[in-house]
């Protein structure tokens, strides 16, 4: 009931509503209102009681909740089922289990801490609580397990459009999945899938954002490679005051959701030029190591699958495949 009332306050954030006028709606007493209401104080809502008014929601938390991430947040597919964790051992891995068991496409698992946070080639990730986004997304595409790379750069293209419209931030998009602000790794995306011969079951995309770390936070072999969005924003003197991460997380879904539809009708141009526009690889000196062997070049472009050009030192020119391949660029990021 707690949130039915926060829906209401929201939606008349402009004006007072009554507790009389909020029981009515309700159906319950002035006294439980009134309880809720305490309820949502203590979790950081700033609301105004003001006698013979009524309440008046002021100021939101940065917190995550299912209705923080779902109120208002206008798609029709991904993020109409949200599950929200305190405390998960991986999003992906609980994002698997529920697409094994039919979970329905759109799905969405979001958690404000992860014990066993991964990135891509089995490499940790640090997901302590309240310190960033952390939430994985179940899809059901009609596609060859070849081209399912190109929907880690959909994803990639979403987390950029979110960062600059919420945060004004000038993110960057490093092949295949990292995104860069101000020469540092700020989110990760890893994307998992099950298939049979040629298709996929379904496909889990898992992304990470540092969003509220201090520099101090992060293990001193990271500090300066990897930032968070609000200590970035502190160095350059931007207000941090208003960012939130459900509105983060909003507008990921829904810039998702729009290149997914991209992806299902076979538009994937529109999907590869947003990744070129933003792309911090192309035209850049980079290192690819698979396995032993390693190979230097410069990136050229990317295919319309998504695969990585590179014109490399020996004189070939390969297509890269995100798979098991590491691409660094040889000055860093």
């Amino acid at each position: 009931m707690k949130y039915e009332i926060l829906r209401i306050l929201k939606e008349k954030s402009m004006e007072y509503v009554s507790g009389e006028r909020l029981s009515e709606i309700l159906g319950v007493s002035r006294t439980a209102v009134w309880k809720c209401i305490n309820e949502l104080k203590k979790e950081g809502y700033v609301i105004e009681s003001v006698s013979k008014k009524g309440y008046k929601l002021e100021t939101s938390p940065d917190i995550l909740n299912e209705f923080e991430i779902g109120h208002g947040l206008n798609t029709s597919i991904i993020g109409r089922q949200i599950h929200y964790f305190k405390s998960i051992d991986s999003t992906n891995n609980y994002a698997k289990k529920a697409a094994q068991e039919g979970c329905e496409e759109g799905t969405v698992i979001v958690a404000d801490a992860q014990t066993s946070g991964r990135g891509r080639l089995g490499r940790s990730w640090e997901s302590k609580e309240d310190s960033g986004i952390w939430m994985s997304v179940v899809l059901r595409p009609y596609i060859a397990p070849e081209d399912v790379q190109i929907m880690t750069l959909a994803a990639s293209v979403a987390v950029v459009a979110a960062l600059k419209s919420v945060a004004g931030v000038d993110a960057g998009i490093k092949w295949p999945n990292d995104i860069i602000i101000g020469g540092r790794k700020v989110c990760g995306i890893l994307t998992e899938m099950s298939t049979e011969m040629d298709r996929v079951n379904y496909l889990v995309l898992g992304i990470g954002i540092n969003i509220n770390q201090k520099k101090e936070d992060f293990p001193e072999e990271l500090r300066n490679t990897a930032i968070s969005l609000k200590a970035y924003m502190a160095e350059n003197n931007m207000s941090v005051a208003n960012i939130k991460r459900s509105d983060i997380i909003k507008i990921v879904l829904l810039e998702l959701e729009k290149q997914y539809e991209n992806m299902k009708r076979r538009n994937t141009e529109e999907i590869i030029n947003k990744w070129r526009e933003n792309s911090v690889t192309i035209g850049r000196k980079v290192k690819i190591i698979y396995k032993n062997v390693e190979y230097e070049g410069t990136a050229k472009d990317v295919t319309d699958d998504g695969k990585l050009i590179v014109h490399c030192s020996d004189g070939v020119t390969r297509e890269i495949s995100s798979g098991e391949v590491s691409v660094r660029g040889i000055m860093g990021n």
